[in-house]
């Protein structure tokens, strides 16, 4: 039940029609007997600017969930930035302080991690090889790195981008080995795919099966994709024995993050 005293979070992206977190974020919120409620919101691009601007002066809204196409577009928007969100200049979640001011950070990176751990997976002294050096794959890529990862190969097929995203890496984390290319994935403790390889019935997989034929067994083999939730990159890892993390884990586990930037729920939600 809405009522004139709920207070408000939100969605931002577009579509919308997708996401889970409005019924993850309600179940939990009514779990917990909280008088909050997490609004969709589908926008169109041009209204993007005039609607942050309105999210100051919102006083019953504590904040809001960035998605897809909008983590980027948002960043120069905000009033401050989390020193994560600043070097990646990507915001996926946005606190409103009481006085209007709006502070955004990204913690799709520590989603991914704390998944990955739920696997048994423990990044210090590992390497880990990130398919992607969009929004999704730095985010990843910063948080491992956080996380204490010795060794980082970045591929993408936008060369400069993924040589942007190590160059960060280098400045913030210059003890952590990095590369962008490599020969096989023997070596590798985790394979993430953090492209949109995948999506959907297209049965293409993010790598060629020549290459995952030289996974490791104990190798953590993750994808970011949500549809199909078993991509065939994820079956084909699954069926050589490797432990697999699929999209909606990422998405599930840093709602604690995203509810604690924003002062609605504890970070172990």
């Amino acid at each position: 039940m809405i009522r004139g005293s709920t207070a408000l979070v939100a969605i931002l992206g577009s579509p919308i029609a997708q996401v889970k977190s409005p019924e993850n974020f309600n179940a939990w919120f009514a779990q917990h007997d909280c008088d909050l409620v997490m609004l969709p919101i589908d926008l169109q691009r041009e209204a993007l600017p005039a609607f942050v601007d309105t999210l100051r002066g919102w006083n019953n809204l504590r904040g809001c969930v960035v998605t897809v196409p909008y983590k980027q577009a948002v960043f120069p928007l905000l009033d401050g930035l989390s020193p994560r969100a600043e070097a990646l200049r990507s915001v996926n979640v946005i606190r409103r302080e009481t006085d209007g001011r709006l502070i955004g950070d990204n913690v799709d990176g520590e989603g991914f991690v704390k998944a990955a751990r739920a696997h048994g997976f423990d990044a210090a002294g590992k390497q880990a090889l990130v398919v992607g050096s969009g929004g999704v794959g730095a985010a990843i890529a910063y948080a491992l790195a956080e996380a204490g990862i010795a060794k980082l190969v970045i591929t993408d097929v936008r060369e400069g981008q993924a040589q942007a995203l190590a160059d960060v890496l280098a400045m913030d984390f210059p003890k952590l080995t990095l590369a962008l290319a490599y020969g096989d994935l023997a070596a590798f403790d985790l394979v993430a795919n953090a492209t949109p390889v995948g999506m959907g019935d297209t049965g293409e997989m993010a790598l060629p099966a020549s290459l995952l034929d030289t996974l490791k067994p104990q190798a953590l083999v993750a994808d970011v994709v949500t549809q199909p939730v078993i991509t065939p990159l994820l079956a084909y890892a699954r069926e050589r024995g490797c432990r697999v993390q699929a999209g909606p884990e990422m998405a599930k586990a840093q709602m604690g993050n995203l509810g604690a930037f924003m002062g609605v729920m504890p970070l172990d939600a």
